[in-house]
């Protein structure tokens, strides 16, 4: 199994697991098992079309899956998946 590393935010959903060991052979799969485990954490990732919001990152090992294959990219059982909100504010 991959394991999901869940931001803050996030960990309301996850029961306030940091990490979250899931299946699913690229990222779309990850993160509709992750929404079956965990209900209410897909709307936070993905819009209503199910394609992930553009403020939201997604690395694979340290790659950032929209320089790959987006959220087709391919996921094995030794794969880190990192889930990073954009930051906003500043001056």
């Amino acid at each position: 199994m991959a394991t999901v590393r869940i931001p803050s935010p996030l960990r309301r959903y996850t029961n306030g697991q940091s990490k979250a060991q899931t299946t699913g052979a690229n990222v779309n799969e990850v993160i509709n098992n992750l929404e079956a485990r965990y209900p209410g954490i897909k709307s936070r990732v993905c819009d209503e079309n199910g394609h992930i919001k553009r403020y939201v990152n997604i690395f694979i090992n340290d790659k950032e899956i929209r320089t790959l294959q987006g959220a087709d990219t391919p996921v094995t059982d030794t794969d880190e998946v990192s889930i990073i909100p954009a930051m906003a504010g500043g001056k």
